[in-house]
């Protein structure tokens, strides 16, 4: 079948580059202007672009996908399916009509839970312990289409939104191709969506950088598994911004009951031992604003911390 692809981030490559090796024909990528990225803020393009740029795959950019100029290109591209993955706007109804048989969706989380924008940083800021992908119908409301085929996958205590997301591209990735196999047989059974066990992984903001210590060490660590790669827990030590880039839960500290959340109560050769709401946290690797990222054995070279230095809040940021 000849499938045009909408996407835009690296989650959205795997199942690019799936549909590209497989029988189906790739008639064109549409994914959003170029935009600065990166802290110089450089022009680049997205990384579907670039993807479909190396395997020779035309490429759209429209700016408003209204505009009867890109619906006339899409036509002209003649596609029998149209494949979402991750594009990052809204399809309105004469784009989601051009195609055939219409337009399908690689939507990383397990539907009904985490309709929206930002599903794998909220399933783990959650504390969910399983994700997985969901092969959905594009219709007009938000992921609310039927869905198509659903694979599950287990989030280890410790990942974070980064290791989850790779993971979860590739099942996309392979899940999309069976199903677009089977659409070339004959309609696959789509089922509905349980509107009673809806929720909503709204974008991430800045402001919720600003970790809160005072609340529990599971909170706490996946607070920091959940921000990951952006915008990352944040909080003060000596007036300096400190990111915290790796945690687990420490065991059973009686001392951080007394504690006030945020203070140092033992250092080891490998972690801070930090006392929150209730029980305490290893930080493993940290981050001063304008520094790497370090372990917390090299950040201790550099640093007078000790049990009763304590880490302060962040004064949230829109």
């Amino acid at each position: 079948m000849r499938v045009v692809f909408f996407g835009t981030p690296a989650f959205a490559v795997p199942s690019l580059q799936a549909l590209i090796d497989s029988r189906h024909v790739v008639a064109g990528v549409v994914t959003q202007p170029d935009k600065p990225r990166g802290r110089g803020q450089k022009v680049t393009p997205s990384p579907v672009k670039h993807a479909a740029a190396a395997r020779g795959i035309p490429v759209l950019q429209p700016d408003r996908l209204r505009d009867s100029g890109f619906l006339d290109e899409l036509r002209n591209l003649s596609p029998d399916l149209g494949v979402v993955a991750a594009y990052g706007k809204i399809l309105p109804p004469d784009v989601l009509s051009l195609p055939r048989l219409g337009l399908i969706n690689v939507h990383a989380s397990l539907l009904p839970r985490w309709r929206g924008a930002a599903p794998i940083h909220r399933a783990i800021l959650a504390g969910d312990t399983v994700t997985g992908v969901t092969i959905m119908r594009v219709v007009q409301a938000l992921d609310a289409g039927p869905m198509l085929r659903v694979v599950e996958t287990p989030i280890d205590p410790n990942e974070t939104s980064a290791s989850v997301e790779s993971r979860l591209a590739s099942l996309g990735a392979d899940l999309l191709v069976n199903v677009i196999d089977d659409m070339e047989h004959g309609p696959v059974a789509e089922a509905p969506q349980d509107e009673a066990k809806v929720t909503y992984a709204a974008r991430l903001s800045k402001g919720e950088s600003a970790i809160d210590l005072s609340r529990p060490a599971a909170d706490v660590h996946n607070t920091i598994r959940g921000l990951q790669p952006w915008p990352l827990a944040s909080a003060l030590l000596d007036d300096r911004r400190v990111r915290f880039l790796e945690s687990i839960l420490a065991p059973d500290e009686p001392s951080s009951s007394a504690a006030p959340p945020g203070t140092v109560i033992r250092i080891e050769p490998d972690a801070l031992i930090v006392s929150t709401g209730r029980g305490a946290i290893a930080l493993r690797r940290l981050q001063l604003d304008g520094r790497p990222v370090v372990s917390v054995r090299d950040f201790l070279n550099g640093h007078d911390v000790r049990p009763g230095s304590r880490f302060l809040p962040l004064s949230p940021t829109p």
